[in-house]
Protein backbone atom coordinates (compact mmCIF):
# COMPACT_ATOMS: atom_id res chain seq x y z
CA UNK A 1 0.00 0.00 0.00
CA UNK A 2 3.04 2.63 0.05
CA UNK A 3 2.91 3.61 -3.42
CA UNK A 4 -0.86 3.85 -3.54
CA UNK A 5 -1.19 6.15 -0.58
CA UNK A 6 1.53 8.54 -2.49
CA UNK A 7 -0.70 8.60 -4.98
CA UNK A 8 -3.59 9.58 -2.85
CA UNK A 9 -1.86 12.31 -1.06
CA UNK A 10 -1.01 13.58 -4.57
CA UNK A 11 -4.00 13.38 -5.54
CA UNK A 12 -5.23 15.90 -2.57
CA UNK A 13 -2.32 18.10 -3.34
CA UNK A 14 -3.13 18.53 -7.29
CA UNK A 15 -7.38 18.19 -6.32
CA UNK A 16 -5.96 21.59 -4.22
CA UNK A 17 -3.77 23.19 -6.53
CA UNK A 18 -6.22 23.00 -9.25
CA UNK A 19 -8.52 25.54 -7.78
CA UNK A 20 -5.40 27.56 -7.55
CA UNK A 21 -3.97 27.86 -11.55
CA UNK A 22 -7.50 27.22 -13.11
CA UNK A 23 -10.66 28.42 -11.41
CA UNK A 24 -8.70 31.24 -9.20
CA UNK A 25 -8.78 33.78 -12.43
CA UNK A 26 -12.00 33.43 -13.28
CA UNK A 27 -13.63 33.34 -10.25
CA UNK A 28 -11.92 36.01 -8.72
CA UNK A 29 -13.16 38.41 -11.44
CA UNK A 30 -16.28 36.95 -12.40
CA UNK A 31 -17.64 35.79 -8.88
CA UNK A 32 -15.90 38.82 -6.95
CA UNK A 33 -15.27 41.56 -9.23
CA UNK A 34 -11.74 41.79 -8.87
CA UNK A 35 -9.78 42.99 -11.25
CA UNK A 36 -7.34 40.86 -13.74
CA UNK A 37 -4.67 43.66 -12.71
CA UNK A 38 -5.36 43.31 -9.31
CA UNK A 39 -5.39 39.66 -9.34
CA UNK A 40 -2.02 39.20 -11.26
CA UNK A 41 -0.40 41.73 -9.01
CA UNK A 42 -1.47 39.66 -6.43
CA UNK A 43 -0.28 36.41 -7.66
CA UNK A 44 3.25 38.18 -8.02
CA UNK A 45 3.17 39.56 -4.42
CA UNK A 46 2.36 35.94 -3.27
CA UNK A 47 5.26 34.77 -4.97
CA UNK A 48 7.91 36.92 -3.31
CA UNK A 49 6.31 35.69 -0.12
CA UNK A 50 7.12 32.03 -1.55
CA UNK A 51 10.66 33.38 -2.30
CA UNK A 52 11.50 33.16 1.73
CA UNK A 53 9.16 30.70 2.18
CA UNK A 54 9.46 27.36 -0.15
CA UNK A 55 13.17 27.41 1.12
CA UNK A 56 12.82 27.80 4.32
CA UNK A 57 9.82 25.02 4.73
CA UNK A 58 12.58 22.84 2.80
CA UNK A 59 14.65 23.90 5.39
CA UNK A 60 12.26 22.63 8.04
CA UNK A 61 11.14 19.44 6.70
CA UNK A 62 15.08 18.62 6.45
CA UNK A 63 15.99 19.88 9.35
CA UNK A 64 13.09 17.60 11.67
CA UNK A 65 12.96 14.67 9.60
CA UNK A 66 11.00 12.78 12.31
CA UNK A 67 8.37 14.69 11.74
CA UNK A 68 6.94 14.50 8.65
CA UNK A 69 3.68 13.12 9.63
CA UNK A 70 3.06 16.89 11.11
CA UNK A 71 4.03 18.77 8.18
CA UNK A 72 1.63 16.10 5.81
CA UNK A 73 -1.21 17.13 8.64
CA UNK A 74 -0.36 20.81 8.42
CA UNK A 75 -0.71 20.99 5.12
CA UNK A 76 -4.09 18.91 4.95
CA UNK A 77 -5.84 21.50 7.87
CA UNK A 78 -4.55 24.33 5.72
CA UNK A 79 -6.25 23.25 2.56
CA UNK A 80 -9.61 21.94 5.02
CA UNK A 81 -9.33 25.38 6.48
CA UNK A 82 -8.92 27.67 3.51
CA UNK A 83 -10.66 25.77 0.48
CA UNK A 84 -14.10 26.56 2.54
CA UNK A 85 -13.05 30.19 2.96
CA UNK A 86 -12.42 30.43 -0.43
CA UNK A 87 -14.90 29.22 -2.34
CA UNK A 88 -17.48 31.10 0.44
CA UNK A 89 -15.82 34.60 -0.33
CA UNK A 90 -18.40 37.34 -1.87
CA UNK A 91 -18.07 40.46 -3.87
CA UNK A 92 -18.37 43.25 -1.37
CA UNK A 93 -16.14 45.70 0.63
CA UNK A 94 -13.04 44.17 2.11
CA UNK A 95 -13.26 41.04 -0.20
CA UNK A 96 -9.48 41.63 -1.66
CA UNK A 97 -7.77 41.44 1.71
CA UNK A 98 -10.29 38.64 2.81
CA UNK A 99 -9.11 36.98 -1.04
CA UNK A 100 -5.31 37.71 0.12
CA UNK A 101 -5.46 36.27 3.53
CA UNK A 102 -7.01 33.21 2.27
CA UNK A 103 -4.34 32.83 -0.56
CA UNK A 104 -1.33 33.15 1.54
CA UNK A 105 -2.52 30.44 3.77
CA UNK A 106 -3.29 27.97 0.91
CA UNK A 107 -0.28 28.46 -1.11
CA UNK A 108 1.68 28.28 1.91
CA UNK A 109 -0.37 24.19 3.03
CA UNK A 110 -0.06 23.76 -1.27
CA UNK A 111 4.21 24.87 -0.94
CA UNK A 112 4.72 23.12 2.03
CA UNK A 113 2.77 19.31 1.01
CA UNK A 114 4.36 19.78 -2.45
CA UNK A 115 7.99 20.09 -0.89
CA UNK A 116 7.43 17.08 0.94
CA UNK A 117 6.18 14.60 -1.14
CA UNK A 118 8.83 15.46 -4.00
CA UNK A 119 11.47 16.33 -1.24
CA UNK A 120 10.81 12.37 -0.03
CA UNK A 121 11.00 11.03 -3.74
CA UNK A 122 14.11 8.82 -1.92
CA UNK A 123 12.07 7.88 1.16
CA UNK A 124 8.53 6.72 -0.29
CA UNK A 125 10.76 4.32 -3.06
CA UNK A 126 11.38 1.25 -1.99
CA UNK A 127 15.09 1.70 -2.87
CA UNK A 128 17.01 5.02 -3.71
CA UNK A 129 18.07 4.03 -7.14
CA UNK A 130 16.96 5.33 -9.76
CA UNK A 131 14.63 2.95 -11.32
CA UNK A 132 12.43 3.32 -8.07
CA UNK A 133 12.87 7.16 -8.18
CA UNK A 134 11.40 6.95 -11.48
CA UNK A 135 8.28 4.46 -10.48
CA UNK A 136 7.49 6.37 -7.41
CA UNK A 137 7.36 9.80 -9.47
CA UNK A 138 5.16 7.79 -12.32
CA UNK A 139 2.35 6.91 -9.19
CA UNK A 140 3.00 10.27 -7.76
CA UNK A 141 2.38 11.84 -10.74
CA UNK A 142 -0.68 9.78 -11.51
CA UNK A 143 -2.27 10.89 -8.09
CA UNK A 144 -1.72 14.26 -9.39
CA UNK A 145 -3.45 13.69 -12.50
CA UNK A 146 -6.44 12.04 -10.73
CA UNK A 147 -6.76 14.68 -8.50
CA UNK A 148 -6.70 17.79 -11.56
CA UNK A 149 -9.47 15.40 -13.20
CA UNK A 150 -11.24 15.58 -10.22
CA UNK A 151 -11.34 18.97 -9.67
CA UNK A 152 -11.81 20.08 -13.06
CA UNK A 153 -15.13 18.42 -13.27
CA UNK A 154 -16.13 18.63 -9.62
CA UNK A 155 -18.18 22.72 -9.86
CA UNK A 156 -19.35 21.85 -13.14
CA UNK A 157 -20.83 18.27 -11.09
CA UNK A 158 -21.86 19.71 -8.34
CA UNK A 159 -23.98 22.65 -10.06
CA UNK A 160 -25.36 20.24 -12.15
CA UNK A 161 -26.70 18.39 -9.05
CA UNK A 162 -28.00 22.01 -7.65
CA UNK A 163 -25.34 22.94 -5.70
CA UNK A 164 -25.33 27.39 -5.86
CA UNK A 165 -23.20 29.95 -6.99
CA UNK A 166 -21.82 27.57 -10.01
CA UNK A 167 -20.99 25.11 -7.27
CA UNK A 168 -17.45 26.38 -6.28
CA UNK A 169 -19.19 26.81 -2.41
CA UNK A 170 -19.86 23.23 -2.25
CA UNK A 171 -16.59 22.71 -4.39
CA UNK A 172 -14.73 24.19 -1.26
CA UNK A 173 -16.14 22.10 1.46
CA UNK A 174 -15.54 18.69 -0.31
CA UNK A 175 -11.77 19.43 -0.95
CA UNK A 176 -11.66 20.25 3.23
CA UNK A 177 -13.34 16.99 3.80
CA UNK A 178 -11.32 15.34 1.17
CA UNK A 179 -7.78 16.62 2.56
CA UNK A 180 -8.59 15.32 6.11
CA UNK A 181 -9.44 11.98 4.77
CA UNK A 182 -6.59 11.78 2.81
CA UNK A 183 -4.31 13.20 6.16
CA UNK A 184 -5.58 10.11 7.89
CA UNK A 185 -5.62 7.52 5.07
CA UNK A 186 -1.80 8.10 4.33
CA UNK A 187 -0.23 8.19 7.39
CA UNK A 188 1.36 5.17 7.31
CA UNK A 189 3.93 6.92 4.84
CA UNK A 190 4.98 9.96 6.79
CA UNK A 191 6.64 7.08 9.23
CA UNK A 192 8.91 5.53 7.47
CA UNK A 193 12.28 6.74 8.32
CA UNK A 194 13.91 9.51 6.10
CA UNK A 195 16.64 9.24 3.36
CA UNK A 196 18.15 12.29 4.16
CA UNK A 197 21.29 14.09 2.26
CA UNK A 198 24.01 15.54 3.84
CA UNK A 199 24.88 18.97 2.54
CA UNK A 200 23.64 21.63 -0.09
CA UNK A 201 25.15 24.56 -1.43
CA UNK A 202 24.90 26.49 -4.93
CA UNK A 203 28.27 24.47 -5.91
CA UNK A 204 27.35 21.30 -4.77
CA UNK A 205 23.69 21.86 -7.09
CA UNK A 206 26.61 23.40 -9.69
CA UNK A 207 28.65 19.98 -9.25
CA UNK A 208 25.57 17.80 -9.27
CA UNK A 209 23.94 19.37 -12.85
CA UNK A 210 21.01 20.41 -10.57
CA UNK A 211 20.77 24.13 -11.40
CA UNK A 212 20.65 23.33 -14.80
CA UNK A 213 17.23 21.12 -14.38
CA UNK A 214 15.97 24.07 -12.47
CA UNK A 215 16.69 26.26 -15.32
CA UNK A 216 14.76 24.08 -17.39
CA UNK A 217 11.91 23.65 -14.81
CA UNK A 218 11.39 27.64 -14.48
CA UNK A 219 11.32 27.87 -18.20
CA UNK A 220 9.16 24.75 -18.62
CA UNK A 221 6.76 25.92 -15.84
CA UNK A 222 6.11 29.12 -18.15
CA UNK A 223 4.38 27.74 -21.33
CA UNK A 224 1.99 25.57 -18.53
CA UNK A 225 1.28 28.78 -16.25
CA UNK A 226 0.06 30.55 -19.27
CA UNK A 227 -1.97 28.37 -20.69
CA UNK A 228 -3.36 27.34 -16.86
CA UNK A 229 -4.26 30.60 -15.92
CA UNK A 230 -5.85 31.71 -19.28
CA UNK A 231 -7.51 28.12 -20.41
CA UNK A 232 -11.26 29.30 -18.96
CA UNK A 233 -11.11 32.37 -20.49
CA UNK A 234 -9.54 30.82 -24.19
CA UNK A 235 -12.30 28.29 -24.26
CA UNK A 236 -15.34 30.23 -23.07
CA UNK A 237 -14.70 33.87 -24.58
CA UNK A 238 -12.37 33.20 -27.38
CA UNK A 239 -13.96 30.00 -29.03
CA UNK A 240 -17.26 30.22 -27.60
CA UNK A 241 -17.49 26.66 -26.33
CA UNK A 242 -19.73 27.92 -22.88
CA UNK A 243 -19.98 24.93 -20.68
CA UNK A 244 -17.86 22.41 -22.68
CA UNK A 245 -14.13 23.78 -20.36
CA UNK A 246 -14.95 21.07 -17.71
CA UNK A 247 -14.83 17.98 -20.06
CA UNK A 248 -12.08 19.64 -21.98
CA UNK A 249 -9.91 20.05 -19.11
CA UNK A 250 -11.24 16.41 -18.19
CA UNK A 251 -9.68 15.63 -21.43
CA UNK A 252 -6.45 17.35 -21.18
CA UNK A 253 -5.78 15.91 -17.86
CA UNK A 254 -6.81 12.09 -19.23
CA UNK A 255 -4.31 12.45 -22.22
CA UNK A 256 -1.41 13.18 -20.01
CA UNK A 257 -2.98 10.19 -17.40
CA UNK A 258 -2.65 8.20 -19.83
CA UNK A 259 0.68 9.11 -21.04
CA UNK A 260 2.12 8.79 -17.99
CA UNK A 261 3.31 4.57 -17.81
CA UNK A 262 4.61 5.40 -22.01
CA UNK A 263 6.59 8.46 -21.01
CA UNK A 264 8.25 6.19 -18.20
CA UNK A 265 8.71 2.74 -19.94
CA UNK A 266 10.20 5.11 -22.77
CA UNK A 267 12.94 6.46 -20.18
CA UNK A 268 14.05 3.40 -19.07
CA UNK A 269 14.93 2.61 -22.59
CA UNK A 270 15.98 6.07 -24.06
CA UNK A 271 16.71 7.96 -21.06
CA UNK A 272 14.93 10.79 -19.83
CA UNK A 273 16.78 13.51 -21.91
CA UNK A 274 15.72 11.65 -25.44
CA UNK A 275 12.49 11.33 -24.29
CA UNK A 276 11.70 14.73 -23.42
CA UNK A 277 13.03 15.77 -26.49
CA UNK A 278 10.18 13.26 -28.40
CA UNK A 279 7.39 14.62 -25.95
CA UNK A 280 7.84 18.56 -26.10
CA UNK A 281 7.24 18.83 -29.30
CA UNK A 282 4.06 17.72 -29.02
CA UNK A 283 2.57 20.80 -26.73
CA UNK A 284 4.42 23.02 -29.59
CA UNK A 285 2.24 21.80 -32.04
CA UNK A 286 -0.93 21.73 -29.51
CA UNK A 287 0.08 25.34 -29.39
CA UNK A 288 0.45 25.85 -32.81
CA UNK A 289 -2.86 24.45 -33.37
CA UNK A 290 -4.96 26.50 -30.74
CA UNK A 291 -3.85 29.52 -32.59
CA UNK A 292 -5.59 28.86 -35.58
CA UNK A 293 -8.58 27.49 -34.27
CA UNK A 294 -12.19 29.61 -35.47
CA UNK A 295 -15.10 30.17 -32.13
CA UNK A 296 -17.17 26.81 -32.04
CA UNK A 297 -14.48 24.66 -33.16
CA UNK A 298 -14.39 21.67 -30.37
CA UNK A 299 -12.91 18.99 -32.28
CA UNK A 300 -9.65 21.09 -32.89
CA UNK A 301 -9.82 22.04 -29.54
CA UNK A 302 -10.07 18.40 -28.24
CA UNK A 303 -7.24 17.40 -30.48
CA UNK A 304 -5.04 20.17 -28.81
CA UNK A 305 -5.92 19.21 -25.60
CA UNK A 306 -4.69 15.14 -26.46
CA UNK A 307 -1.25 16.76 -27.81
CA UNK A 308 -0.63 18.95 -25.12
CA UNK A 309 -1.84 16.77 -22.12
CA UNK A 310 0.23 14.02 -23.53
CA UNK A 311 3.25 16.32 -23.35
CA UNK A 312 2.51 17.06 -19.77
CA UNK A 313 2.70 14.03 -18.94
CA UNK A 314 6.43 13.50 -19.72
CA UNK A 315 7.09 16.79 -17.98
CA UNK A 316 5.57 16.27 -14.63
CA UNK A 317 7.28 12.61 -14.34
CA UNK A 318 10.86 13.00 -15.88
CA UNK A 319 12.03 16.60 -14.89
CA UNK A 320 11.01 16.15 -11.03
CA UNK A 321 12.51 12.32 -11.48
CA UNK A 322 16.04 13.66 -13.06
CA UNK A 323 16.39 16.33 -10.09
CA UNK A 324 15.70 13.87 -7.60
CA UNK A 325 17.77 11.27 -9.27
CA UNK A 326 20.91 14.12 -9.50
CA UNK A 327 20.69 15.01 -5.67
CA UNK A 328 20.19 11.26 -4.69
CA UNK A 329 23.63 10.44 -6.54
CA UNK A 330 24.78 13.97 -5.13
CA UNK A 331 23.87 12.89 -1.49
CA UNK A 332 22.12 16.51 -1.66
CA UNK A 333 19.52 17.38 0.97
CA UNK A 334 16.35 16.82 -0.87
CA UNK A 335 13.67 18.52 0.75
CA UNK A 336 15.57 22.06 0.95
CA UNK A 337 16.88 21.82 -2.77
CA UNK A 338 12.84 20.71 -3.88
CA UNK A 339 11.77 23.87 -1.52
CA UNK A 340 14.02 25.63 -4.24
CA UNK A 341 12.07 23.60 -6.85
CA UNK A 342 8.80 24.40 -5.94
CA UNK A 343 9.45 28.28 -6.06
CA UNK A 344 10.90 27.86 -9.62
CA UNK A 345 7.75 26.39 -10.79
CA UNK A 346 5.49 28.53 -8.82
CA UNK A 347 7.72 32.24 -9.73
CA UNK A 348 6.87 30.48 -13.46
CA UNK A 349 2.64 30.82 -12.48
CA UNK A 350 3.56 34.20 -11.07
CA UNK A 351 5.34 36.01 -13.96
CA UNK A 352 2.88 34.44 -16.49
CA UNK A 353 -0.02 36.17 -14.23
CA UNK A 354 1.48 39.39 -13.72
CA UNK A 355 2.46 40.21 -17.27
CA UNK A 356 -0.46 39.01 -19.28
CA UNK A 357 -3.81 39.52 -16.89
CA UNK A 358 -2.71 43.04 -16.92
CA UNK A 359 -2.02 43.18 -20.30
CA UNK A 360 -5.61 41.68 -21.43
CA UNK A 361 -7.22 44.10 -18.82
CA UNK A 362 -5.69 47.06 -20.96
CA UNK A 363 -6.75 45.76 -24.38
CA UNK A 364 -9.96 45.86 -23.71
CA UNK A 365 -10.68 41.87 -22.74
CA UNK A 366 -13.50 41.48 -20.16
CA UNK A 367 -14.26 37.78 -19.27
CA UNK A 368 -17.78 37.10 -19.47
CA UNK A 369 -18.51 39.84 -21.46
CA UNK A 370 -18.59 40.73 -25.35
CA UNK A 371 -15.37 41.41 -26.69
CA UNK A 372 -13.74 43.19 -29.61
CA UNK A 373 -11.56 41.54 -32.19
CA UNK A 374 -8.50 42.94 -31.18
CA UNK A 375 -8.94 41.95 -27.46
CA UNK A 376 -9.63 37.83 -28.34
CA UNK A 377 -6.52 38.60 -30.83
CA UNK A 378 -4.34 39.75 -27.79
CA UNK A 379 -5.65 36.62 -25.64
CA UNK A 380 -4.93 34.22 -28.73
CA UNK A 381 -1.38 35.55 -28.95
CA UNK A 382 -1.18 35.44 -24.80
CA UNK A 383 -2.40 31.05 -24.85
CA UNK A 384 -1.06 30.32 -27.69
CA UNK A 385 1.53 32.03 -29.87
CA UNK A 386 3.59 33.04 -26.60
CA UNK A 387 3.78 29.56 -25.04
CA UNK A 388 4.92 28.02 -28.10
CA UNK A 389 7.90 30.11 -27.74
CA UNK A 390 8.91 29.07 -23.99
CA UNK A 391 8.19 25.64 -24.74
CA UNK A 392 10.68 26.19 -27.72
CA UNK A 393 13.34 27.49 -25.29
CA UNK A 394 12.65 24.89 -23.03
CA UNK A 395 13.30 22.03 -25.32
CA UNK A 396 16.73 23.86 -26.46
CA UNK A 397 17.78 23.86 -22.77
CA UNK A 398 17.08 20.06 -22.61
CA UNK A 399 19.30 19.99 -25.68
CA UNK A 400 22.29 21.09 -23.38
CA UNK A 401 22.07 18.54 -20.60
CA UNK A 402 24.10 15.76 -20.91
CA UNK A 403 23.11 12.17 -22.49
CA UNK A 404 22.41 9.56 -19.76
CA UNK A 405 24.84 6.88 -19.67
CA UNK A 406 22.19 4.34 -18.09
CA UNK A 407 18.32 5.36 -18.61
CA UNK A 408 16.87 7.14 -15.73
Amino acid sequence: MLYPRVSLYAMMLAAGGIPLYIHLPRFASVELGIGLGALGTLLLLIRVVDLVQDPLLGWMIDRWPKAQLVFACTAAAGFALGFPLLFSLEAGPGVFARLTGILLLLFSAYSLGMILIYGRSATLARRAESQDLVTVAAFREGGMLAGVILASIAPTLLAGLGAAGQGYAAFGLCLGVFALATAALTAPIWRRPAVLGDRLSLDDLKAAGATRLLLIALVNSLPVALTSTLFLFFVEDRLQLTGQSGPLLILFFLSAAVSVPLWTGLSRRLGAKLTLLLAMPLAILGFIGAAFLEAGNLVGFALVCLASGAALGADMVLLPAMFSVALTRAGLKASLAFGIWSFAGKLGLALAAFAVLPLLERSGFSPGQPNSAAALHSLTIAYAVLPCVLKLGAWALVLTLPTEKQPA
